[in-house]
C-alpha cells in the first residue's frame, strides 16, 4: 500500500472538514467528585508528613488521623526508605483509604537533595502501588492554591487553613498539616472521568 504525503493527507483533512465529515471524537466529561478516604503525604528522607482524611462532597471533612515520620542521622537512606514503605503500609492496613495522593517533589538546584526526595516518593507510592490503590501526585503550589487559595501561603497558614477546614489543630506539626493539605486539595479538586 503506498504511503500518502502530507499534501495529500491535509488536502483529505481539509475536504472532510468542508463537508461537515468529522470523524467521531469521543466525549469526555468530568465525573463525580471525590468521596471517600485519602492518605495524604508529604514525603521526605527523615521527616515525612502522613495524614488520612475522610471526605464527603458538601459534607463533612473529617481528619482520622496524621503522623510526622521522624528519622535520625544514624539510619542509612535504605534503612529510611523501608521506614517510610512501613509507615505507608501501616496506615493503609488502619484505614479503608480510596486514593493515594502525595506532593510532587519542588524544584532543587541540589542534584542530590532531588535524588533523595525521589527516593522518599519513590518508597511511598510504590508501596500505595502494590496494593492497586490509584496515586495521584500534586505540586505544592497547586496544593496552597486548591487548600488557602495562595500559591505561595506559608507553613503557618497552611495549618491554620487544615485548622478551620477539618477542626483539628495540629499546631507546628508542618509536615502532617502539608500532608493533610495534599489530603484536601485531592478531595476537592478530583473528578472521576468517563468516556462516551
Amino acid at each position: 500500500m503506498a504511503r500518502k504525503s502530507s499534501r495529500k493527507l491535509w488536502t483529505e483533512h481539509l475536504a472532510r472538514k468542508s463537508s461537515g465529515r468529522q470523524p467521531a471524537q469521543p466525549e469526555v466529561t468530568l465525573g463525580e467528585p471525590f468521596s471517600g478516604r485519602v492518605l495524604g503525604i508529604d514525603p521526605s528522607l527523615r521527616g515525612s508528613g502522613f495524614a488520612v482524611l475522610q471526605y464527603t462532597p458538601g459534607g463533612s471533612v473529617l481528619l482520622l488521623e496524621t503522623t510526622t515520620l521522624k528519622l535520625g542521622p544514624k539510619l542509612s537512606m535504605p534503612e529510611c526508605l523501608g521506614a517510610i514503605g512501613n509507615q505507608v503500609d501501616d496506615f493503609l492496613n488502619q484505614h479503608s483509604v480510596d486514593h493515594v495522593a502525595i506532593e510532587q517533589t519542588i524544584y532543587v538546584q541540589n542534584f542530590q537533595t532531588a535524588q533523595i526526595l525521589g527516593a522518599a516518593r519513590g518508597a511511598a507510592i510504590a508501596t500505595a502501588a502494590m496494593r492497586g490503590l490509584p496515586v495521584f501526585e500534586y505540586a505544592p503550589l497547586r496544593v496552597k492554591q486548591a487548600v488557602v487559595g495562595l500559591g505561595r501561603a506559608s507553613k503557618e497558614q497552611v495549618a491554620r487553613t487544615v485548622l478551620s477546614l477539618t477542626g483539628t489543630d495540629l499546631g507546628q506539626r508542618f509536615d502532617e498539616s502539608d500532608a493533610a493539605a495534599v489530603a484536601l486539595c485531592h478531595a476537592f479538586t478530583w473528578r472521576g472521568k468517563t468516556v462516551t
